[in-house]
C-alpha cells in the first residue's frame, strides 16, 4: 500500500494574504503540487479566513474536477452550522473534523471522542449522506477508537504534533512514533482506515510509514513548504512523496 500525500495549502493561503495582492496563487501552487504527482489537496479554512478563504475552496475544487479528476481535496475544520454549508456546496472527497476553537493558530490536538460522541454522529451520518468521506481528528491513544469507530467515521487523522516537536530527542521521538503507532494498530483493528498529519518532514516521515505501513494519506502544510522555500515546490512535492515510500 502506498500512503497518499495530500498538500495542506494553508501556509501557502497564510503568505498571499500578508498583501492585498493575488499572489502566491492558492490555486497555482495547488496546480503544480498536484502535475507533480501529489495525490491530493488539503485545505483549512477558518471561520477568520486568516489563511485559506472560503472562495479557495470553491476554486481548489473547479481545479481538481477540470484537470485532476483522479485527485482528492479534503476540507478541513470544526463542524460550525457555516462549515457543514460550505462543504456541503463544494463536495470534497474527504472532510476531515477538527475540535479547533476558532482563536486557535493551529490545530493541537484531537477530539476526545467520548465526550463528544453525541455532537459527532450525526454529523459524520449527515455528511456522509452527502457522498463525503469522514475522518476525524484524533490524539495517539489507543482507548479512544472504540468511541471513534462508534461515531460512524471512516477514518481518523493522527495528530502528529508532539512526535513532529521531538526532532532533536531520538528517544522521545520512538516513544511517540510507538504512541501513534498503537492508535494506529487499534484503529485498524476496529476497521477504521488511518490518515495523519501535523509538523511531518521528509525525515520523520519515512519512519511513520514504516511503523503504519497501511496508512491511507499524510496531509502535509508547513513542513512542505518550508522545504519549498529551500528547493521549490516540485522539488518538495517530489521529496514528500519518496518519502511516503521509504518503507
Amino acid at each position: 500500500m502506498t500512503t497518499q500525500l495530500s498538500v495542506n495549502l494553508n501556509a501557502v493561503a497564510q503568505l498571499r494574504n500578508r498583501r492585498d495582492l493575488p499572489w502566491p496563487s492558492v490555486t497555482g501552487i495547488g496546480r503544480i503540487a498536484l502535475q507533480t504527482g501529489a495525490h491530493g489537496l488539503t485545505v483549512h479554512p477558518r471561520p477568520d479566513q486568516r489563511h485559506t478563504r472560503f472562495t479557495d475552496v470553491s476554486e481548489l475544487r473547479a481545479l481538481i474536477d477540470d484537470e485532476f479528476p483522479h485527485c482528492e481535496f479534503n476540507v478541513e475544520g470544526y463542524p460550525t452550522t457555516d462549515f457543514l454549508k460550505l462543504v456541503e456546496k463544494n463536495r470534497p472527497d474527504q472532510v476531515t473534523l477538527v475540535p479547533d476553537d476558532p482563536s486557535q493558530a493551529t490545530s493541537d490536538h484531537g477530539w476526545d471522542f467520548k465526550a463528544h460522541h453525541n455532537l459527532l454522529t450525526p454529523i459524520v451520518e449527515r455528511l456522509q449522506s452527502s457522498g463525503m468521506r469522514v475522518s476525524i481528528f484524533s490524539d495517539a491513544d489507543p482507548q479512544q477508537m472504540p468511541w471513534a469507530r462508534d461515531t460512524g467515521c471512516d477514518r481518523i487523522e493522527l495528530y502528529t504534533g508532539p512526535y513532529g516537536a521531538t526532532y532533536a530527542d531520538t528517544a522521545a521521538m520512538e516513544l511517540e512514533l510507538e504512541r501513534l503507532g498503537a492508535t494506529a494498530d487499534a484503529a485498524i483493528e476496529l476497521g477504521l482506515a488511518v490518515n495523519a498529519g501535523h509538523d511531518l518532514t521528509v525525515n520523520n516521515l519515512p519512519p511513520l510509514v514504516a511503523r503504519i505501513p497501511t496508512l491511507a494519506e499524510v496531509s502535509i502544510g508547513h513542513g512542505l513548504t518550508a522545504d519549498a522555500i529551500e528547493y521549490g515546490i516540485r522539488s518538495s512535492v517530489q521529496r514528500f512523496l519518496e518519502a511516503c515510500s521509504k518503507h
